[in-house]
């Protein structure tokens, strides 16, 4: 009579099977991980090709002009932004900074009021919004320095060349968790802007400032000198620079395939400083050159997208200087340039604060790198 032979595992080789499972989820899981930052950083450099296309767009209608809120003549009424709108509002309604409407008919919008009798009953002010009109107020003239049109690359003027909406996701990086957070909920929703509960931001996207302003505004021979503001001297002044608000055209890039047109605003590639900067009283993610390992997405004037690495630049920056012309602006080591006493790991004296895009030497002439690649 045949003996019954009992089937199973022992427990050896159950928990070999565990530990086989085990080491497999210990390989795989990095892997995982790194193919979904993949995909993500994928899908931003995809957001920034289709704000490329509606550059080219814009240009199309607007001479091949680089976006701007201000009139041309701006810099014919002196160095103070507030005493510039006041004195362009006294004979024309201004096209007004519009974010767009809400679900209640409200329309949204960073408004300066006029003095004919068509716009003097519109809300706002000068002193209260006209600095965010400009493209970056590098000087601080309204008491509010690096606010400007840079960062609104989603305000009505622009978007209307995408799908008309504030909150859209071709404006947010799907890594840009801090400011998503805030406003995801409005992506859903049908109407141009939503303010609930006091829940806004800006989008990922930034324009490059430098771009922004006539070549002139950043014109190394004109900045260069001794002080705090030698790096990039006075505001535009009404005898000297009345055509510094005159945005150029994008065919005047001179590289145009090494100066930034448009990228991450927020650190994102290898973060190492948590999600929000400590330095910041609210909520506010790094930025994207508060520190050395910050590698954003970036979008060229030529049109092409990629990573970039900010150490890279900031070697480059240096190998320029080291043959007498820099690739951007610092000032006082680093402490005037952007947000840089906020930055993570760049406060060593002589490492600097990369200003890439923001204060790049010659403006829409110069670059931000040396290399496709860097």
């Amino acid at each position: 009579m045949n003996r019954l032979k009992k089937n199973g595992f022992t427990i050896v080789e159950l928990l070999v099977v565990v530990a086989i499972i085990a080491l497999l989820i210990a390989i795989l899981l990095p892997a995982i991980g790194r193919a979904r930052d993949a995909a993500l950083i994928t899908q931003s450099l995809g957001n920034l090709r289709n704000l490329s296309a509606a550059c080219v767009a814009y240009g199309a209608d607007y001479n091949d002009r680089q976006y701007t809120a201000v009139p041309d003549e701006t810099g014919m009424y002196g160095n103070y932004c507030v005493a510039a709108c006041t004195a362009l509002t006294a004979t024309q309604c201004l096209p007004q900074m519009i974010l767009g409407w809400d679900s209640g008919g409200g329309l949204w919008g960073y408004w300066c009021r006029g003095n004919p009798p068509r716009c003097a009953g519109w809300p706002g002010s000068c002193g209260q919004n006209f600095v965010i009109y400009q493209a970056c107020d590098y000087w601080g003239s309204c008491q509010a320095r690096w606010l400007g049109s840079w960062r609104l690359t989603n305000c009505k003027a622009f978007n209307s060349y995408l799908n008309g909406r504030y909150y859209d996701k071709v404006f947010w990086a799907p890594k840009d968790t801090v400011t998503l957070s805030n406003v995801e909920k409005y992506f859903s929703t049908p109407v141009e802007f939503n303010f609930t509960n006091g829940d806004y931001a800006e989008p990922t996207y930034c324009w490059s400032p430098a771009a922004m302003w006539s070549p002139d505004v950043l014109d190394w021979q004109r900045r260069t000198g001794t002080g705090p503001a030698a790096c990039i001297g006075p505001p535009p002044q009404q005898n000297t620079m009345p055509g510094a608000y005159k945005s150029p055209a994008s065919g005047m890039a001179a590289y145009p395939s090494l100066k930034w047109r448009m990228w991450e605003h927020q650190w994102l590639q290898n973060r190492e400083g948590g999600e929000t900067n400590p330095a910041f009283t609210t909520p506010t993610p790094w930025f994207y050159n508060q520190g050395y390992n910050s590698a954003p997405a970036v979008m060229c004037f030529d049109g092409h997208t990629q990573i970039v690495s900010i150490a890279g630049i900031q070697q480059d920056n240096d190998l320029a200087g080291a043959q007498g012309l820099p690739l951007y602006f610092t000032c006082g080591g680093g402490a005037n340039a952007y947000f840089a006493v906020a930055a993570y790991d760049m406060l060593v004296t002589g490492q600097g604060a990369c200003n890439a895009g923001v204060m790049t030497v010659n403006g829409i002439l110069g670059r931000d790198f040396l290399r496709i690649g860097d």
